[in-house]
């Protein structure tokens, strides 16, 4: 069960060309900003919308080939799909709304009822069954509408944002169910999410997309170690910048130099972690091997810190505990001194 797909499309001003594959019990998950085409993409894999070009064949069968008139219709697809907004039929009771899919592919009431209630009770909805979606938490709605995509037997789930309405506690909770059936389900899933944790906590893969290409490919480690545009250095809480290696020394596209612990040579990226990044009201002492004037551009709360923006000849983010800002006095606007060991550092080729 794999899914190979090649999706391209116009939407207005956008034009999508994107590429992936998707093995049999891996799950990828594609990351991307507001507009890059990621829910466009999978409205294309659920036959929802239908491709300009490309071609799209799961377990080695057709679904999609715009240049010789293929396109398998969605209620003919073996994909089950969850929504971020859950979509579920008000005036149906959890066994009907998961039971729903069944009937729609010919099984007798009976028989789609029966493997509906097999599913609930694996969702662990047993005392729900006859409940209607509006009597639902947000996480059992979503619970619900899970057990409904995968009650046909699909070969393909897709899963669109479906944590996003969910407020932070149910998302820790219902993240972790998800990622227990995920675990136990043998087809290919591809996950759209905007959120780094759900992708980095659930994913096999990443895909990054950006205005409707693929960026960046690698497991969620190889993504947040080494990030190749600003979108997804910010996604996993990095500064990024670029130059050109020099032994120890890199001269950044500014004309900055950093110092970094292994030398390497030509074109590469330079990663700095908020954590690794140390600020002073006055020039530290000694001789530590990157200092640069910084000036403060913004503070925003980040979990129990601050995480600060730094403006100068290298922007940097650094974190802050709420104690230490106030005794920096940091505001927006403050000068400082911002400090990075060379070993703290991460450069790699761009």
């Amino acid at each position: 069960m794999s899914l190979d797909a090649h999706v391209v499309l116009q939407r207005g001003t956008l034009h999508v060309d994107v590429s992936f594959e998707v093995g049999p019990g891996e799950v990828l998950a594609v990351l991307g900003p507001n507009g890059a085409g990621k829910s466009t993409l999978l409205r294309v894999l659920a036959g929802l919308t239908a491709p300009h070009g490309g071609r799209i064949s799961l377990d080695g069968k057709l679904l999609d080939e715009p240049a010789v008139g293929i396109r398998v219709p969605p209620h003919h697809r073996p994909i089950g799909m969850v929504f971020q907004d859950h979509l579920l039929f008000p005036h149906l009771s959890t066994v009907d709304n998961v039971a729903f899919g069944l009937r729609a592919r010919g099984e007798s009431r009976q028989a789609a009822r029966a493997i509906a209630g097999e599913w609930v009770a694996r969702m662990d909805l047993a005392d729900y069954s006859s409940a209607k979606p509006r009597s639902l938490s947000g996480g059992q709605a979503q619970r619900v509408a899970l057990a409904r995509a995968l009650a046909g037997d699909p070969r393909l789930l897709l899963l669109d944002e479906p944590l996003s309405a969910l407020d932070a506690r149910t998302k820790l909770d219902v993240r972790a169910d998800l990622r227990h059936h995920l675990a136990d389900y043998p087809g290919a899933t591809v996950l759209v999410t905007h959120d780094p944790v759900d992708a980095m906590a659930l994913a096999d893969r990443l895909v990054v997309i950006e205005r409707g290409r693929v960026v960046q490919v690698g497991t969620p480690v190889e993504v947040s170690r080494r990030p190749r545009t600003d979108y997804v250095a910010r996604l996993v809480g990095l500064s990024l910048l670029s130059g050109t290696a020099q032994g120890r020394a890199v001269v950044l596209d500014s004309g900055a130099a950093v110092q970094v612990a292994e030398p390497t040579n030509g074109p590469v990226f330079v990663a700095i972690r908020p954590a690794a990044v140390a600020l002073y009201r006055t020039r530290p002492d000694g001789s530590p091997r990157n200092v640069w004037a910084v000036t403060v551009g913004g503070v925003t709360p980040y979990g129990e810190t601050l995480r600060v923006d730094l403006h100068g000849e290298v922007p940097l983010t650094a974190d802050v505990t709420p104690e230490a800002a106030a005794e920096l006095d940091l505001v927006i606007g403050a000068r400082f001194w911002a400090s990075v060991k060379a070993n703290e550092v991460a450069a790699y080729p761009a």
